[in-house]
């Protein structure tokens, strides 16, 4: 079976990024070369900070939305309870 993973980066500048993947440590590999995002380009490094493991696609996707939906404060929270 295949798992999907939310995750939450730190950047350099203290900023929060949210994205998804089914391989969380070559993600965040490509995160810090530079190759996975626009936004973390210029933010460099980045530390993984959180992450869920779900069974779907569909799933992760959803719960990307909502996690990007939530204020800094409600996502540092989020953060401090894993």
């Amino acid at each position: 079976m295949i798992l999907f993973y939310v995750y939450m980066l730190k950047c350099s500048d203290n900023t929060l990024y949210t994205g998804y993947t089914v391989n969380l440590e070559a993600r965040i590999n490509s995160h810090n070369k530079g190759k996975a995002s626009k936004y973390t380009r210029g933010r460099l490094p980045v530390e993984l900070v959180y992450y869920e493991e779900l069974s779907s696609k569909s799933e992760a996707l959803k719960r990307e939305c909502a996690i990007k939906k939530l204020t800094r404060d409600e996502k540092l929270e989020l953060i401090k309870r894993s």
